[in-house]
């Protein structure tokens, strides 16, 4: 047996474990989760989760993928687009809150899933790169939000997707994006080890490297049976890595749709980019225009140090640390990311008074 098989074969085999149950820690935490106590009245129960939706529009990028596009347009002119951009295996339902606030104060916004991701075509193994996200952003821009100032809010991948378009368009900045938004990433030094937890179930990715991941691409179909026969193990791992607190079931199991409607194929495919990222060096154009920096301080997949890094960098930019809270801070705490958002807005606008 070759060595990819039977790495393939140990692999597969300790995911078969995890998703007979074999811990009993795993069905202890997720009766202690369908206990919880669902999301509070300020939670906005009669729209529930991800079914916010506009008219489909569908863009297409420079290498043919087709991007599923929405777009929420205020009854009365805005002032400014603000565009969200999801993170790795989320999709544009990620932002629920964020877009819901949005709606209520009159702004227009932007969402697209991402290439590979949600409703979005699926991209060629060669250009699930971050640098193509950046390119993918810039066409959204060009093609959504042709006229006007732009504010661009990322979050994980999404925000490393605005530190590429900083990269390659950096006279977009200042002109045509006149504010930043960046929760919970970015641009470089990455853990890859973390960003498999809770995409695929503990027991396979607490050992995975690069090497394993690659070996387990091949055999995508198999690893997508397992997360689907694991799914009280994937449950946990969702809550565990995406969250800080105890939050609402709702919400995990909303993240854990998400993450498990995600292809292995797909989450293999982007996972070399997301480990090779360094553009650390190509952040400091974004101090041009108004920024937020935004991160839980229980992240366990972009931790706290990262937007510490960002803020060092980006002139003026604002650094907020949610005490407590997780990746998924947009869920989590989404009262306080909603209020960031105006404030960021309010600086946005005040700043083009001043000119």
């Amino acid at each position: 047996m070759s060595g990819a098989r039977r790495l393939t074969g140990a692999v597969l085999g300790a995911a078969g474990l995890a998703a007979a149950g074999a811990a009993v820690g795993v069905t202890h935490r997720r009766r202690a989760l369908t206990r919880r106590p669902g999301p509070g009245r300020a939670d906005h129960p009669e729209v529930p989760l991800g079914s916010l939706r506009a008219t489909p529009l569908t863009v297409v990028a420079d290498d043919g993928v087709p991007l599923h596009v929405e777009v929420d347009e205020p009854a009365e002119p805005s002032d400014l687009t603000v565009v969200l951009v999801h993170g790795f295996a989320l999709s544009l339902d990620c932002w629920h809150y964020q877009r819901l606030h949005l709606r209520r104060a009159g702004v227009r916004t932007v969402l697209y899933d991402q290439r590979s991701h949600g409703r979005s075509g699926r991209s060629e193994m060669q250009h699930a790169t971050i640098e193509q996200l950046g390119h993918d952003l810039a066409r959204i821009i060009d093609e959504v939000a042709p006229d006007g100032p732009v504010v661009v809010v990322g979050h994980s991948m999404g925000g490393m997707t605005v530190v590429a378009l900083a990269e390659e368009h950096p006279e977009l900045f200042g002109e045509r994006v006149v504010g930043v938004g960046l929760v919970s990433t970015t641009a470089g030094g990455l853990d890859v080890g973390r960003l498999l937890l809770p995409v695929v179930p503990a027991k396979i990715g607490l050992p995975l490297a690069r090497r394993t991941v690659a070996t387990l691409a091949r055999r995508p179909a198999a690893v997508d049976r397992i997360r689907r026969l694991g799914k009280s193990v994937a449950m946990v791992a969702t809550d565990l890595f995406a969250f800080g607190d105890d939050v609402p079931a709702a919400y995990v199991e909303f993240t854990d749709a998400m993450l498990s409607g995600t292809p292995y194929e797909v989450v293999a495919g982007f996972f070399p980019a997301l480990g090779g990222l360094d553009k650390f060096h190509a952040v400091e154009v974004i101090g041009r225009v108004p920024t937020t920096v935004l991160c839980g301080t229980a992240d366990r997949v972009t931790s706290i140090g990262h937007s510490r890094k960002l803020h060092s960098r980006i002139a003026g930019s604002r650094l907020v640390e949610v005490e407590g809270a997780g990746h998924m801070v947009v869920l989590e705490r989404h009262e306080q990311v909603d209020a960031e958002l105006d404030r960021l807005l309010a600086a946005v606008r005040e700043e083009r008074v001043a000119r």
